[in-house]
């Protein structure tokens, strides 16, 4: 099947299937200190269920992604959703901050075992620069997700208790399992894949991991996503603290950014009717290269605010373009084993994100030291792309 002959609604379940890890994420934070005052502790003791969640999501794709080769995208995907909508139910009774981190664990396990079904449910339907498009496709919708999540917890809170947001993300998960199997396991949505061998977890590991030209872009993907975390996890001070921005404000700043990845995922939809997924994804991170080399500028030489936003704007939107490519390329090399190779890319960006993004706590609570951190990020990620223009230009080359 091609990526032309994907119906929308193909697209809308992928994207809504994948929506359930930011919403998962992030629509429980306007409720922080109502949780830590219902649980009588801090709102930094609340704070672990995000860092808890974030390593056991990693663990659950490294888990799921390679029994999804061998037992099938449907067992493991709808194992994930009955496990991430019992576990919501546990969290939304929790009256310990135990029983909440517990829940937060099983749930981002099935989680895990979720998110890593949807871009193998790609691989198997389409590969190179129609696999680019339908990721970017997905991206569009699914870029929307952080940016109304917490908008949708309020309104929960608004209506209901804390409790009331999990009991929603566990009806949320109830309701895509018909949706699912309606749209992608029968009838005409119903795609075979390329039989994959009998092979123990270890073992498919090890056969991704001895794949060397495929293992830059798992760096690449970590170094990128992290730049993007980073900022997620310090776009308040940034702008409220740094800045001495209002609340409302702040929203209209952090949401331009979202409108930036729209920009950008909409742009490199359009390009990839004429280049090739790889030369996309080295322009954009080569465009992202200037936004952090601007961002430094803009910190250090002491910019208006408006300057660091349209810089930020550049770094963060170009994630839109950078994402979608990189898991098309990755996962072309693997048209056998593409859940477990979605599991070690998907692991490695959420766990490398979340251990930088906890390590930053050590560093200097200052505008320059988070964006020297995510400088630092941004440099691995275009030594890659350094990296992939040297091999491109020797494969030319060669005689």
């Amino acid at each position: 099947m091609t990526q032309s002959k994907t119906p929308f609604i193909v697209v809308l379940s992928l994207a809504m299937t994948m929506m359930l890890g930011p919403f998962s994420m992030d629509t429980y934070l306007p409720a922080f200190p109502v949780i830590g005052e219902s649980l009588g502790i801090s709102q930094q003791a609340v704070s672990l269920s995000v860092s808890v969640y974030v390593f056991a999501m990693a663990v659950g794709q490294l888990i799921g992604g390679a029994l999804s080769d061998r037992f099938g995208r449907q067992r493991v995907l709808m194992s994930g959703l009955a496990i991430f909508a019992l576990s919501s139910i546990v969290i939304g009774m929790s009256d310990s901050l135990n029983m909440l981190l517990v829940g937060r664990a099983v749930q981002a396990l099935g989680a895990g075992f979720t998110l890593v079904s949807v871009p193998a449910l790609v691989r198997d339907r389409v590969a190179g620069r129609d696999a680019a498009k339908l990721f970017s496709m997905m991206g569009f919708i699914m870029v929307l997700a952080p940016g109304i999540a917490p908008s949708v917890g309020s309104a929960i809170l608004s209506i209901g208790s804390w409790h009331t947001i999990f009991f929603a993300l566990a009806v949320y998960a109830v309701l895509l399992v018909p949706l699912l199997v309606r749209v992608l396991f029968t009838g005409t949505g119903k795609v075979s894949r390329v039989k994959s061998p009998k092979m123990s977890l270890l073992a498919r590991y090890k056969l991704v991991l001895s794949t060397k030209q495929a293992l830059p872009f798992i760096v690449w993907q970590a170094a990128s996503f992290s730049t993007l975390m980073m900022f997620i996890t310090y776009a308040s001070f940034i702008y409220q603290g740094h800045f001495e921005q209002s609340p409302s404000s702040f929203s209209v700043l952090f949401a331009a950014n979202i409108v930036a990845m729209l920009i950008f995922n909409i742009l490199n939809r359009v390009l990839l009717s004429r280049l090739p997924s790889l030369r996309i994804l080295q322009l954009a991170t080569g465009c992202q290269a200037v936004g952090i080399l601007l961002l430094l500028m803009a910190a250090f030489m002491d910019w208006s605010m408006y300057a660091f936003l349209a810089a930020m704007m550049l770094t963060i939107g170009t994630v839109g373009a950078i994402s979608p490519n990189i898991q098309a390329c990755f996962l072309e090399y693997f048209p056998t084993s593409g859940g477990t190779a979605a599991a070690l890319l998907g692991a490695a960006q959420f766990g490398v994100a979340g251990l930088l993004s906890a390590l930053s706590a050590m560093l200097p609570h200052s505008l320059e030291a988070v964006i020297l951190a995510m400088a630092a990020c941004g440099l691995v990620a275009y030594l890659m792309l350094g990296r992939s223009i040297i091999k491109g230009r020797a494969a030319v080359e060669a005689p």
